[in-house]
């Protein structure tokens, strides 16, 4: 198929720059077979059934933003590996319990990239970071050596909220910004949100437990690559993105028991649908970590997800490729015309809906 298939005229007015005063207020399109239903998010609890599996990404969102004073802001995009050693190079002790340096090597994404050069130093207080390599794309390899602290540590004295280029408000990015965080976040390392779960309270946390709906989380950290558009019209031709993924055994356990039981699984985002569909090996779902490059296209073969909740997505993205292939292509370009002529908000901080596949 050719990316001009997948491309849609979409208002600006309907990018959502705020989120709606409280998280589960905003609206949930459900995709029925008897057409569609509008309802608010809060009223999801109705739409699940007892013994329905929730998977959710408890990936947190990071300070992945870094200006390097006025030559250039990187953006990271993933962790490649983690050093720690003592300072002083002998062997640690208890003693030593605070005394440590912490080199990690990300990759990141730097504008304008021209203005870093191989070599490059750049100083916040003790901590140092190094430009180490320059690829195509605006994409580079950084060293931190940092005096005593983690990585994470630091980017939350020194780093900004990396919001997407369409959310018009730089003053959130100096803050945490509470709500580009899931209620259940707890594994630091995205560098966008896994927006579909921003709707969740914890309110609805306790009412999924009380009718009997299992939950169980996985992790993806969302890396830079989410924002890089399809350049490609033959979309076979475009390189995806990798992004580290993991699951626990206990949470492959559970799910490979809920698919055994013929359960409905239900995934909230697509990072959680790529996760379990990347780690689908024989039949089950295999734990462990692992990245994942996945490309899901029209013709894709599902064999882990029965029902998706995700926000609305970017004309001509891969995301919105991803959901035409779980839920029908032309079913999805009807889906979303509705969707605008009712005036739902897309995007980061908007709408949900809860798509079925497509038999």
């Amino acid at each position: 198929m050719k990316l001009s298939d997948f491309d849609f005229d979409l208002p600006l007015e309907l990018i959502a720059q705020n989120p709606k005063d409280k998280r589960d207020k905003s609206s949930l399109l459900i995709a029925a077979t008897d057409g569609y239903v509008n309802t608010k998010f809060y009223n999801i609890i109705d739409y699940l059934n007892q013994g329905d599996l929730l998977v959710f990404n408890n990936s947190k969102v990071i300070k992945a933003k870094l200006n390097l004073g006025n030559k250039a802001t990187i953006n990271l995009n993933r962790k490649l590996i983690n050093i720690v050693k003592p300072i002083n190079n002998r062997k640690a002790t208890n003693d030593d319990i605070g005394k440590f340096k912490s080199i990690d090597y990300w990759s990141a994404f730097a504008k304008p990239a021209r203005k870093l050069q191989i070599g490059d130093e750049f100083y916040f207080d003790k901590h140092k970071i190094i430009i180490t390599e320059k690829f195509e794309m605006g994409e580079i390899k950084v060293k931190f050596e940092l005096d005593n602290i983690s990585v994470f540590e630091f980017l939350d004295k020194y780093g900004e909220m990396p919001l997407p280029l369409y959310i018009k408000r730089p003053e959130l990015q100096k803050s945490g910004n509470e709500r580009y965080q899931t209620v259940y976040s707890s594994v630091q390392g995205s560098v966008a949100a896994p927006t579909a779960g921003l709707h969740f309270t914890n309110d609805i946390m306790d009412k999924l437990q009380e009718k009997g709906v299992q939950t169980a989380f996985v992790t993806l950290h969302v890396g830079a690559g989410t924002f890089m558009p399809v350049k490609t019209e033959n979309i076979n031709e475009h390189k995806m993105h990798t992004e580290y993924c993991s699951i626990t055994p206990e949470t492959a356990k559970i799910i490979n028991k809920a698919k055994q039981e013929k359960r409905r699984i239900i995934v909230v985002g697509t990072t959680s649908l790529r996760t379990l569909e990347s780690s689908y090996v024989n039949g089950n779902i295999r734990s462990g970590e692992f990245e994942t490059d996945i490309f899901i296209t029209p013709g894709f073969k599902f064999q882990i997800v029965d029902v998706l909740l995700t926000n609305f997505h970017f004309p001509k993205s891969t995301l919105f490729m991803l959901v035409c292939a779980f839920a029908g292509y032309k079913e999805m370009h009807e889906l979303y015309k509705y969707a605008i002529k009712e005036k739902m908000r897309f995007f980061s901080y908007g709408d949900a809906t809860l798509l079925y596949r497509k038999a």
